[in-house]
């Protein structure tokens, strides 16, 4: 039986926006997030992205979704990876695109969007909006207070309830929890 390799999650939460902004207008785009079909794999190219998101395609048991503007939904700017555990939501993987890294990044609030929208599959599946996942030593305090995750051990941190409200009522003001 194949183990799974842990992967210790590297993401920036640069700031909790309403939906993602533009770094250089300050405009804000409507978001949508769609679970990503086989036939996307072929927008995902080897290179542009730091995981291999095509295995996670591969593996049945998570469920990739990929964030894009309502207004071009062809432009990937976010990917996420998730797995029901039956009582909460793991993030197995989550990635902002690469023009929305670093310094010169084009749009903030993907990460966050990303985030958000695991919290709220989490209160859609009656998990109380609780998502887990393993973050890497130096991002821990980063986790607590940009996204207001609690540590339980090893690496491993979780957002609770009402961690989770905040984040899902803040990305999702139309959905009824």
């Amino acid at each position: 039986m194949k183990k799974n390799k842990l992967i210790y999650l590297d993401f920036e939460v640069d700031k909790l926006t309403n939906s993602i902004e533009n770094v250089i207008s300050g405009e804000v785009f409507d978001t949508l997030i769609v679970k990503l079909r086989p036939a996307d794999g072929k927008s995902i190219k080897k290179g542009e992205w730091g995981f291999n998101w095509h295995n996670e395609l591969k593996d049945k048991t998570k469920q990739v979704y990929k964030l894009s503007t309502v207004n071009n939904p062809t432009i990937i700017h976010g990917l996420i990876s998730l797995t029901d555990k039956g009582d909460h939501i793991f993030m197995d993987l989550i990635e902002s695109a690469k023009f929305n890294k670093g310094k010169n990044k084009l749009y903030r609030g993907v990460a966050g969007n990303l985030v958000a929208f695991g919290c709220k599959m989490s209160f859609e599946s009656n998990y109380d909006g609780v998502v887990s996942f393993v973050a890497k030593t130096q991002l821990v305090a980063h986790y607590e207070q940009t996204l207001g995750a609690k540590f339980f051990g090893g690496n491993r941190m979780f957002i609770d309830t009402k961690e989770a409200f905040i984040l899902t009522t803040k990305y999702f003001k139309d959905n009824k929890l």
